[in-house]
């Protein structure tokens, strides 16, 4: 492959790629965004939210040279959920090369707790919305295009209660990574998943009330960075003969 090096010392082995980033606002999204137009990729992404977060990332995409636009779309709209990659295209080319699925809801809390209506949200966002996603991005994608998805630690050990309905809207999603390795294969598209474990961002910072057990849980002792996920993300990004697998960045917490 060849490589150039931009002025911030990238190799630049995206340029000229477009991505969508899902939730990329904030935590490991934001992270990701950044990293992959340190690569050379314009950039997409989208918030619900978030709007000022949004409009921070995109600039500091912009620093890097690269072109960037902030989307607000509701992944738990399958509408929207759609929509957000046909939307990437129009603004940034035309084009999708790369889409990280990084939305997702962690809804925590007893079996019992959980009411219909937290179900139906939990699965619309971290399943429906993917799959979704991923339709509209592979239709419009060509031989190197790449779908990564972000699960989680949870997929590989439950350590303890309250993680059912989140363990398994994520663990869906390996099986349907697996399955568009499969389908996907033929076109030259290749669809991989990382699994984080504890990181520390705003939703669940490294030194928030359960953060001690968490960390303890992990074979390196500590939380983990977005910008360690996002490396392997866009490692991915790059890898042509790597699919329908999944990455731990967990810190050994699946040991």
């Amino acid at each position: 492959m060849t490589t150039s090096h931009g002025s911030d010392g990238s190799h630049g082995f995206l340029n000229g790629k477009v991505a969508l980033v899902t939730g990329g606002s904030r935590g490991i999204g934001a992270a990701t965004a950044v990293r992959l137009a340190r690569e050379g990729a314009d950039v997409a992404l989208t918030y619900v939210n978030g709007k000022e977060a949004a409009e921070d990332v995109v600039r500091a995409v912009e620093a890097l040279g690269r072109r960037a636009v902030a989307l607000r779309a509701d992944s738990a709209d399958a509408v929207e959920a759609a929509g957000a990659v046909a939307r990437t295209a129009e603004a940034l080319g035309g084009r999708l090369d790369v889409l990280v699925n990084n939305v997702g809801v962690g809804l925590l809390g007893p079996l019992e707790s959980f009411s219909l209506g937290d179900v139906d949200r939990v699965l619309a966002v971290n399943v429906r919305g993917v799959f979704l996603a991923s339709q509209e991005a592979a239709a419009r994608m060509g031989a190197g295009g790449r779908i990564i998805t972000v699960g989680t630690c949870m997929t590989q050990r439950v350590p303890g209660p309250g993680g059912v309905l989140y363990a398994m809207s994520k663990s869906a999603l390996v099986g349907l990574t697996k399955a568009l390795a499969r389908e996907l294969g033929v076109r030259g598209i290749t669809a991989n998943i990382v699994h984080p474990g504890p990181i520390d961002t705003d939703m669940n910072p490294a030194d928030g009330p359960y953060a001690a057990g968490q960390a303890a849980m992990t074979a390196l002792g500590r939380f983990g960075t977005a910008e360690e996920v996002a490396g392997m993300v866009v490692h991915l990004a790059g890898a042509a003969y790597v699919t329908g697998a999944e990455f731990s960045v967990d810190g050994g917490h699946a040991a």
